[in-house]
């Protein structure tokens, strides 16, 4: 058995040796300064050895050398992982949208599944999950001790079938309890309507190939109804998505300049992504909307507008993830997801951990049943006796209760951040307006 655990040591570190310096020689190339830590991998040996001989039950080889690499890899950051052939295959039909699943985007956080954004039209937004959510419970599973591969591959399964989440949400005194039913994940990118004659609204669900391509079409759509003096663009709970879709739709608002760039050790992963001739809005003011669930691509847009002062961002602080991950395949089969670059705003803004500061912050608002019925407020037409108006406009009582109110009416009811937001376009319209007389 000793001579078994020897062999076993030696062969494990030679593996490691050779794996080491294959990487050292083909892709990063140890510099003169960088040395092979052998004590250290030492250490490993000798603890795989313990593990072997002296743990409880006997533990298969792969399982430990995979665990010890996923191990390694979830030490670095909350985006940097380990899929094995089985979880490499689900990622690559996830991207397809082919699957059964909830909505969300997550992360980790403290040990817990955090929900980066739910994904609007999806079985998590409609049963009410919210950003910033931490699940922990799946059905009767504790979340607490998995793996972010093993939590999403528990949340995905055949469409039409039921998961319990138990949540955590900031201001609730105890946890939440949903059960949503699983469904086949289509996402439609862009959405556009008009809010009012002259105002445009667009939202990105989240960013696609065809993000760019869909956004421009809603645009010229808009268009064609009438001429747009001005724009919402909504990210909020925005999750990201294709770094291309970003750079295209910052690209459709910007006529030169630097959109953004990466920078990381290895050279491929350093880019800088320019503007091409072009504003799809011909110049008309454009309002972006973030909040807390808009993260990553999301970000490199609203931080591409601000800082080319081409937009004004508001609404509430961004996620804040300015990292870019590479999906490496192995030789096995498996893969790496690795963080290899951080992304850059065009004057030089780090996101990572920092996110979107808005130019006007805004929270969202909750009107209750009393401030609805006193909004309309008091006035001169509500006193008995009072004198009519001589040009015949008794407003109140003359107009037409059956007439279709514009959408924007009850955007303070629905949507605070989006009335503002329109609210800003008007003003900016009448700014325009005096400059021009």
């Amino acid at each position: 058995m000793l001579n078994q655990l020897r062999k076993s040591t030696v062969f494990i570190t030679g593996i490691i040796l050779g794996v080491s310096i294959a990487i050292g020689h083909s892709v990063y190339a140890l510099k003169d300064d960088q040395q092979i830590p052998f004590e250290d991998l030492q250490a490993f040996t000798e603890v795989f050895s313990k593990v072997k001989s002296d743990y409880v039950e006997s533990v298969d080889d792969k399982k430990l050398i995979e665990d010890a690499i996923r191990g390694m890899l979830s030490g670095l950051d909350p985006h940097s992982s380990y899929l094995n052939t089985s979880e490499f295959s689900d990622l690559k039909i996830g991207t397809t949208g082919q699957f059964g699943g909830l909505g969300i985007e997550v992360g980790m956080e403290n040990g817990y599944v955090k929900v980066i954004s739910p994904i609007d039209d999806t079985p998590a937004a409609r049963a009410g999950i919210h950003a910033s959510d931490l699940i922990i419970k799946l059905n009767e599973k504790t979340v607490k001790g998995m793996t972010l591969n093993d939590a999403v591959k528990i949340m995905r399964g055949k469409p039409n079938t039921d998961i319990i989440l138990t949540i955590v949400r900031e201001g609730e005194s105890k946890p939440l309890v949903f059960t949503i039913t699983r469904e086949i994940i289509r996402v439609k990118s862009v959405k556009n309507r008009m809010l009012e004659p002259g105002f445009g609204y667009v939202r990105i669900t989240n960013f696609q190939s065809r993000t760019t391509a869909d956004l421009l079409k809603a645009i010229s759509d808009l268009q064609k109804e009438q001429t747009l003096e001005g724009m919402v663009l909504d990210l909020r709970n925005n999750p990201g998505g294709v770094l291309n879709g970003a750079v295209g739709v910052s690209n459709a608002f910007i006529d030169d300049g630097l959109i953004v760039y990466t920078e990381g050790r290895v050279d491929d992963s350093s880019h800088r992504y320019v503007a091409t001739p072009g504003d799809s809005l011909n110049g008309a003011p454009l309002v972006i909307l973030i909040n807390g669930g808009s993260a990553s691509a999301s970000e490199i847009v609203a931080g591409a507008l601000q800082d080319h002062k081409r937009a004004i961002i508001v609404g509430t602080k961004s996620f804040g993830k300015g990292s870019v991950q590479t999906i490496q395949e192995l030789q096995n089969g498996s893969a790496v997801k690795l963080t290899t670059a951080r992304y850059f705003t065009p004057n030089g803004r780090s996101i990572q951990a920092k996110g979107i500061e808005p130019d006007i912050e805004l929270s969202t608002l909750k009107i209750s049943a009393d401030a609805k019925k006193s909004s309309r407020g008091f006035s001169e037409n509500d006193l008995e006796g009072r004198l009519n108006n001589p040009n015949g406009d008794d407003s109140d009582k003359s107009a037409d209760k059956s007439e279709k109110k514009p959408e924007s009416d009850n955007l303070p009811e629905t949507d605070f951040q989006l009335f503002e937001a329109l609210n800003l376009l008007k003003g900016l319209r009448i700014m325009n307006q005096l400059q021009n007389s």
